[in-house]
């Protein structure tokens, strides 16, 4: 070695110094920026990326267990793209976790999903692996309880499930399950209240979800509706005898009112024939205190003596005694 060092120039040894420590630099370098491990998984799962491009990203700070992870199920699904559009998607603010899950699900549900819809579905908000398996197991949703009034004034109260399918294409912009459970509330009130007879509904609730789905229309719906099934359907209120009975009320209180109004004219008429006979009695009075003026006035122009005075009271006496005695002999004849 020493020989050899000996051979060497003086400018080799120079160079050879120099390269080594560039090299030395080289691996520390590639130590302190590249992710050697997550490099070594890319390399043996098929899902290479290259060092500089590892480095990349580990300086704009992304979540690289994400990114590696996500690249490797897409390599393994086969699915088309690329890590661009990865980086993209995040820079957007989405999960490119849950857009290749749901793209993987898709295509083993044999589903026609997109890359772009599956990253607007994102974008959006939406669960897209919860969305996709939707489309694979429908979903069930249901409605507070329902009243609707027959037209036999009966009420009937119902809860209705509803199981519905997404649309791919109109999950974003579509109308959702709120504008559903209120178009379909809304027809079965209409078509409950259409109904002659509350027994149909007991006996033949297919025939309302029947009826609330043919009229059921909404083009711009997010979901598809498959089945509706009436629940829990039980009688309300008699609002047709109810209706009766406040109408008797209504007409027992005028009845009473009237009979009321009846009594006071009655004791106010009563009132007025006092008010009569009392000024009828004050009128006698009046007249009867003139009398004895009278009498005064005619001794005093010598028209009547006092002995014709004393006949004429007895006069008077004899004829109230004759009509008391005749009174009490017609009461007697009337008991008898």
């Amino acid at each position: 070695m020493i020989n050899l060092l000996g051979a060497m120039s003086t400018a080799g040894i120079v160079f050879l110094v120099i390269f080594l420590v560039l090299l030395v630099v080289f691996i520390v370098l590639i130590c302190i920026f590249v992710p050697l491990k997550l490099w070594f998984k890319m390399l043996t799962s098929g899902a290479y990326i290259s060092m500089i491009r590892l480095a990349n990203l580990k300086q704009r700070k992304y979540n690289l267990d994400d990114i590696t992870d996500s690249y490797i199920s897409i390599k393994k699904a086969n699915l088309n793209i690329n890590l661009n559009e990865l980086e993209t998607h995040l820079l957007s603010g989405g999960s490119i976790n849950n857009v290749v899950n749901a793209l993987i699900t898709a295509q083993n549900a044999n589903i026609d999903l997109s890359v772009d819809l599956a990253k607007v579905i994102d974008l959006a908000g939406l669960d897209t692996v919860e969305t996709v398996k939707s489309c694979i197991i429908p979903k069930v949703i249901s409605t507070e309880e329902i009243t609707a009034i027959t037209k036999d004034a009966i009420e009937i109260k119902v809860k209705a499930n509803i199981t519905i399918k997404p649309s791919l294409y109109k999950i974003v912009g579509g109308t959702g399950e709120e504008t559903i459970l209120s178009k379909i509330t809304e027809g079965i009130v209409a078509v409950i209240g259409a109904i002659k007879d509350h027994r149909e509904v007991l006996e033949n609730p297919e025939l309302v979800s029947k009826n609330v789905l043919a009229k059921y229309e909404d083009n711009e719906s997010a979901y598809t509706i498959i089945s509706l099934d009436l629940v829990d359907i039980k009688l309300g209120n008699n609002i047709g005898a109810k209706l009766k009975l406040d109408e008797l009320t209504l007409e027992e209180r005028i009845v009473n009112a009237r009979a009321e109004q009846l009594k006071v004219d009655a004791f106010l008429k009563e009132q007025n024939m006092r008010l009569k006979a009392q000024e009828i009695n004050v009128e006698k009075l009046k007249a009867e205190a003139e009398v004895p003026k009278k009498i005064v006035k005619v001794f005093e122009q010598g028209d009547m003596s006092l002995m014709d005075y004393y006949k004429l009271q007895n006069i008077i006496a004899d004829t109230n005694m004759r009509k008391a005695i005749a009174k009490t002999s017609s009461n007697n004849s009337t008991n008898n």
